[in-house]
């Protein structure tokens, strides 16, 4: 998954999509959101150059998820 909105991820939590290893990453970055960070990337640290590769490639190769756009406001 490439981009998910704060929203939708707390949604897959709810429905059980996101499991083992996942779910308390994905918690994690709902928890910084909460507390005032915009988006966060969830990146393999195995892949060389992953943070380049996700922030200067337009697909990207990790996960991006950012509040609504509407909540920036």
């Amino acid at each position: 998954i490439a981009t998910l909105s704060i929203e939708k991820a707390q949604e897959m939590i709810d429905a059980g999509e996101l499991v083992g290893g996942m779910l308390p990453k994905i918690q994690n970055c709902i928890d910084a959101m909460k507390k005032g960070v915009n988006r966060v990337h969830i990146l393999d640290g195995r892949v060389p150059h992953c943070l380049l590769l996700e922030i200067f490639t337009n697909q990207g190769i990790g996960t991006m998820i950012e509040k609504s756009i509407a909540a920036w406001f």
